[in-house]
């Protein structure tokens, strides 16, 4: 049985509190002055850019008789660019918050399919995925409050819920019967009530299979279980991602978005079991997992990898070659000012993993699979980022102490609970009737 050790429980709990400390200073110095915009927007697009626009601003106070128009385009363009600088460290909390959360409900949803379909070859990894998905606990409690410190404009991640925005914009009007704060909370939380109520029945049945004969009760409950949980996700991870990604841009629409976020949520949940199960397997644990296993989560690694490839180009190259203004929107700001980040997932999420993978001795070997790991991991959270950023702040981005200390708090905060779950069971799943099948698994 593994013990959750000193060390990784100091690690963890070190990562929290360099994050933490981050997080407070990033939200203590996040206002700022007229003065402190103009000096930022100078930084960002040259100081003769500034300096017009200051000088516009000036002038438009000395001489507001003769051009109210222009002092109001001036104050407005520094209001909403303040809102956006100002708004930084929420949005960089929200990426980290999501993606971790993403990969525990990726892991579970795999956990889910693989009890579904009565799959043999995993069950040794059972209790790993369920200690990965135990994370969801906190994370879920975590993204629901900052949906609503943004309801309540307190944050501004979703502009669609401001009220000035509300009253004046003729898109969102006419979206307002299905985004709307009262109806968007109400199917939060309903998605998060179902999938957490999931992981909480699935892993207690687990746990109870241990002390009852094969095919017994707690068993049938957990494949019954399961298959309301499979139907359910495939209604609410659409609409979760429709609400919590795509509203973020809320002028613009794709029918193929959560397709490419549930592409992108599977690959780094399938690839963070596999570089879990590989630190417990140096450490001299799971002795029934072997190299089979491993080859096979790198093949869903490698699978899933060009799964999200081709759904990150097909929706790129419609929308380059259609060549409609309300379509292209979206990549303007990507392409004008994310254009590395947005560039780099491809090499990160795609040829990286693609080369090393492709080979199925490569998939063997453990080197290996963490190398492909690291690089998948590292370009999926730039892919959330540049799904949540571009949306929220626009130009005015950075990766700074605002994006490093959150995403260390909540890498902390998922190891930690991660490790402490899988410390509290035995490692492997017994009286499941394809336990034998799993431990002798050879491919």
């Amino acid at each position: 049985m593994y013990t959750f050790s000193g060390k990784i429980k100091t690690f963890s709990l070190a990562l929290m509190l360099i994050g933490a400390i981050g997080i407070a200073f990033s939200l203590a110095t996040a206002h700022k002055t007229n003065e402190q915009v103009t000096t930022i927007l100078s930084q960002e697009h040259g100081a003769h850019e500034a300096h017009n626009a200051e000088a516009t601003h000036e002038t438009a106070h000395k001489e507001a008789s003769h051009k109210v128009e222009a002092h109001d385009d001036a104050a407005a363009h520094l209001e909403h660019a303040k809102t956006q600088i100002e708004t930084r460290p929420w949005s960089a909390i929200y990426v980290a918050a999501f993606f971790f959360f993403m990969i525990t409900l990726g892991t579970l949803v795999f956990y889910a399919i693989q009890r579904a379909s009565q799959a043999g070859w995993s069950i040794v990894l059972y209790r790993v995925m369920e200690g990965i998905s135990r994370s969801m606990v906190p994370f879920s409690v975590i993204i629901f409050v900052l949906l609503v410190l943004s309801a309540l404009n307190i944050t501004h991640i979703f502009a669609w819920m401001s009220p000035e925005n509300a009253a004046h914009d003729e898109i969102l009007h006419l979206k307002s019967a299905y985004l709307n704060v009262p109806f968007f909370l109400i199917r939060a939380f309903i998605f998060l009530a179902g999938w957490n109520l999931y992981r909480f029945l699935s892993r207690k049945y687990s746990l109870a299979e241990d002390n009852e004969p094969i095919n017994g009760v707690s068993y049938n409950k957990n494949f019954k279980a399961t298959i309301a949980f499979i139907f359910f996700f495939g209604i609410s991870e659409y609409l979760m991602g429709v609400d919590w990604l795509m509203s973020i841009d809320h002028h613009w629409f794709s029918t193929l978005y959560p397709w490419y976020v549930f592409a992108s949520m599977i690959v780094t949940a399938v690839t963070v079991i596999a570089m879990v199960t590989i630190y417990l397997k140096s450490k001299g644990f799971l002795a029934e997992v072997n190299d089979s296993h491993i080859h096979d989560l790198a093949k869903f690694m490698f699978g899933f990898s060009i799964f999200w490839t081709y759904l990150w180009f097909a929706q790129y190259m419609l929308i380059w070659y259609s060549n409609q203004g309300e379509e292209t929107v979206y990549f303007v700001m990507r392409m004008d000012h994310y254009k590395t980040i947005f560039f780099s997932m491809i090499p990160l999420n795609f040829i990286f993993p693609f080369l090393i993978l492709m080979n199925s001795d490569f998939k063997r070997k453990y080197v290996f699979v963490l190398m492909g790991g690291i690089a998948i991991v590292i370009g999926h959270y730039i892919d959330i980022f540049n799904l949540i950023m571009p949306g929220s702040v626009g130009a005015h981005w950075g990766i700074g102490i605002p994006e490093i200390s959150a995403f260390l708090f909540f890498l902390g905060l998922f190891v930690f609970c991660t490790f402490k779950t899988i410390g509290k069971a035995k490692l492997m799943a017994d009286n499941n009737p394809f336990i034998e099948e799993s431990k002798h698994y050879h491919y």
